[in-house]
């Protein structure tokens, strides 16, 4: 049943009706606002794009950006949640279309220098279609990119130089029991391995610091321990690439290509999502920007934790000949279903990120009984998840990680608990309810 909200809009044109559409098949020609919201249809063009900041960990602090400056230009024209940045009051009867969309597209065009033809002709369509402004309020568009722009400028000068320019580290650790060694796929991309050494040492949205959630020392540690022998036992035989491959068609192998083939585009199950609820525009802000920010947060202190604790990766201990277990027996020629990341194993990043958006949505709808369906296609063949429950599916993706056989389970276990942890600081520090 979809939840009923009412709310008057500043802008005295109608904002236009919404209905959902998967990103892949929004047009970047679009004649003009007609699709969902300025927030979803905006979120729908970055998603389009996002490919250009990098991995994951880049786009979504690009996402975060997106959004903190849509919230933040709507409610400069009517203020209905704190703001993340000054930015002032704007003309209440500015257009918030247009206002959301010059903040999207300012911040799009500073951060993916590669996409600015295509983000400009998104936005010069979308501007053309907006609804004209009443003779009493003629300059309501100009009005909205306005404050659009402003909106943009001052997350862009909040988040410059903070530390996104240099992701990557050397890395020195030489191989031993128990320490991460890079495993590169072959041929190995143009790029440094491992990655991600410095992005724990990012400057987060929200939290206080990287480590502010730091998963304790894990009994995995204890190579010569019954946790580390039951993770290992289990990754080894669940994720191996010759079992996988022999059973496509199972559940465990559906489960471990849809996280990395699509699942965890979580922008784009927010729209599924939100399709089923009259959220108004200034709700659909808070809510991307508030999981958006959780995400990037997370994924900051999963990377801080993964080379504080410097564990290796499956691929690595299946392979070693002698870890000094007795419960464990080492395959040579052993390798994962899914290629592994070139990062260490704990904790977790996908099963974080999951984490993370669950718990925001679960905290911004009051229940974790939010179902969706959605549908990857980048690890053919096609996979469609259905889940009755956000827990649901963030305890799927943790499991997906082990049938790749790219992570021990407890690894990503503490990764979604990390991530809650995060979701819910973010939603109860940021973009609160003005008292009114």
């Amino acid at each position: 049943m979809k939840a009923r909200r009412e709310r008057l809009y500043a802008c005295p044109f109608p904002v236009p009706s919404r209905h959902w559409l998967l990103a892949s098949a929004i047009a970047l020609t679009i004649p003009g606002p007609a699709l969902a919201d300025a927030v979803t249809d905006w979120n729908a063009v970055t998603n389009q794009v996002i490919g250009a900041a990098g991995a994951p960990p880049q786009q979504f602090r690009v996402f975060a950006m997106v959004h903190i400056a849509a919230h933040d230009a709507l409610n400069a024209i009517d203020p209905r949640y704190r703001s993340y940045a000054a930015i002032g009051a704007a003309n209440p009867n500015a257009s918030p279309a247009a206002a959301v969309a010059r903040a999207a597209r300012d911040v799009l065009v500073a951060t993916l220098p590669s996409q600015v033809a295509t983000v400009n002709t998104a936005y010069a369509n979308y501007i053309a279609g907006l609804p004209a402004c009443p003779p009493a309020n003629a300059n309501c568009i100009g009005d909205g990119v306005a404050i659009g722009a402003l909106a943009a400028d001052a997350i862009l000068d909040m988040r410059h130089l903070d530390g996104s320019q240099t992701p990557h580290l050397p890395y020195t650790l030489g191989p031993g029991p128990g320490v991460y060694q890079p495993t590169l796929p072959t041929p190995p991309p143009p790029a440094p391995y491992p990655q991600f050494g410095n992005w724990g040492n990012l400057l987060p949205f929200a939290l206080v610091s990287s480590h502010q959630f730091r998963p304790g020392h894990s009994r995995i540690f204890i190579l010569k321990g019954k946790a580390y022998a039951a993770d290992y036992n289990e990754v080894k035989a669940v994720g191996s690439a010759s079992v996988r491959n022999a059973t496509p068609d199972s559940e465990e192998s559906r489960i471990a290509r849809f996280w990395p083939g699509g699942g965890g585009n979580l922008n784009g199950i927010t729209r599924v999502i939100v399709a089923d609820y009259d959220l108004d525009l200034w709700e659909n802000a808070r809510l991307f920007a508030l999981m958006n920010m959780a995400v990037n947060d997370g994924l900051i202190a999963t990377f801080e934790a993964k080379y504080h604790y410097n564990f290796w990766r499956p691929y690595t201990a299946i392979r070693w000949l002698d870890d000094g277990n007795p419960a464990t027996t080492p395959d040579p020629n052993w390798t994962s279903y899914i290629v592994t990341p070139p990062y260490p194993d704990y904790t977790c990043g996908l099963p974080n990120t999951v984490g993370a958006f669950s718990e925001v949505l679960r905290d911004f709808f009051g229940s974790d009984e939010v179902p969706f369906t959605f549908t990857a296609t980048g690890l053919p063949p096609t996979v469609t998840r259905s889940y009755t429950s956000l827990s649901q599916a963030a305890n799927e993706s943790a499991s997906a990680r082990v049938y790749g056989g790219i992570h021990f389970r407890t690894g990503c276990i503490a990764a979604v608990r990390l991530g809650e942890k995060v979701g819910r600081f973010v939603f109860k520090t940021q973009l609160k309810p003005l008292k009114q």
